[in-house]
């Protein structure tokens, strides 16, 4: 039995809120560089230049990457042979997102009361996600989302009778109506199984994934191949204004699932698809 203090949860969440805001990963920033460089439109091109002169100024200066510092979303991986000592974990996870929107000059933007619309004044609570898995660390997961792209998000409850087909027309439906609006160019996060509230928490783990993996199930690779072709030729294009970069990545998490159905959720993210990760 390892034991682990919330202090050190909290000083590393901490310093995760500020990391995850200020820096994409280096499989973002390389394939958002790749597509300035393989893109055709003229504006399409200059739009991808402008990201990724952006990145730059937001490492260097040490500002956000994007104005909107998102929700902060938490997921957790708690070994089950580790003892956490001090604060109660879920009260310690919120001090460490407090201390790093706060310490960050990040912005908040959660409210109390979905309908009152107060703000908490310190970005929490944060939306955390808990799995209970072997072993004596803890792997901390934070992704800050931002919801220009997260009021894209859909979820359809599909029949088995729509098969593979179905899943790749709603898929491309949710691009679609989705538009400008996500500020492409977008990874799309998908979840299929499980049931209603498993595949959306399946579709946000989704983007969370290096973006040059491919799922591991080669048909399920194939289909992230194949929608990311179709997507691209859309032509909503960088910046909703036209070119084939609309999506970066398409990234498909699966779960088993009942005989009657075929949930399918879509969360779509910008190119600012922040997430840091660290291993205690």
């Amino acid at each position: 039995m390892r034991t682990i203090h919330t202090d050190v949860i909290i000083e590393n969440l901490k310093e995760m809120c500020i990391e995850a805001n200020l820096h994409l990963s280096a499989d973002m920033e390389t394939v958002i560089h790749k597509a300035k460089e393989e893109e055709d439109s003229v504006l399409g091109k200059q739009i991808l230049g402008q990201l990724c002169e952006n990145m730059q100024i937001a490492g260097e200066d040490k500002i956000p990457i994007c104005q909107d510092t998102g929700m902060a979303i938490v997921f957790v991986k708690l070994g089950q042979d580790v003892h956490v000592e001090g604060m109660n974990l879920t009260d310690a996870i919120n001090e460490g997102v407090r201390q790093g929107y706060q310490e960050g000059y990040l912005r908040k933007s959660v409210v109390k009361d979905p309908l009152i619309r107060e703000n908490t004044k310190d970005n929490t609570p944060a939306i955390i996600h808990y799995d209970i898995v072997p072993g004596e660390q803890i792997e901390l997961l934070v992704a800050p989302k931002g919801f220009g792209s997260e009021n894209m998000s859909r979820v359809f409850m599909l029949k088995p009778a729509d098969g593979v087909e179905g899943v790749k027309a709603s898929v491309l439906q949710a691009v679609k109506d989705a538009g400008p609006n996500a500020c492409p160019p977008m990874v799309v996060g998908v979840g299929l199984g499980g049931d209603f509230e498993k595949s959306a928490i399946l579709a946000k783990t989704a983007l969370t994934r290096n973006i040059n993996e491919g799922s591991p199930l080669p048909h399920i690779r194939k289909i992230e191949e194949e929608l990311l072709t179709e997507i691209n030729q859309l032509g909503i294009g960088p910046g909703g204004l036209g070119g084939k970069t609309t999506a970066l990545a398409v990234n498909i998490e699966t779960y088993p699932t009942h005989i009657a159905g075929m949930p399918l959720a879509v969360n779509i993210c910008c190119h600012v698809n922040r997430h840091a990760k660290r291993i205690l």
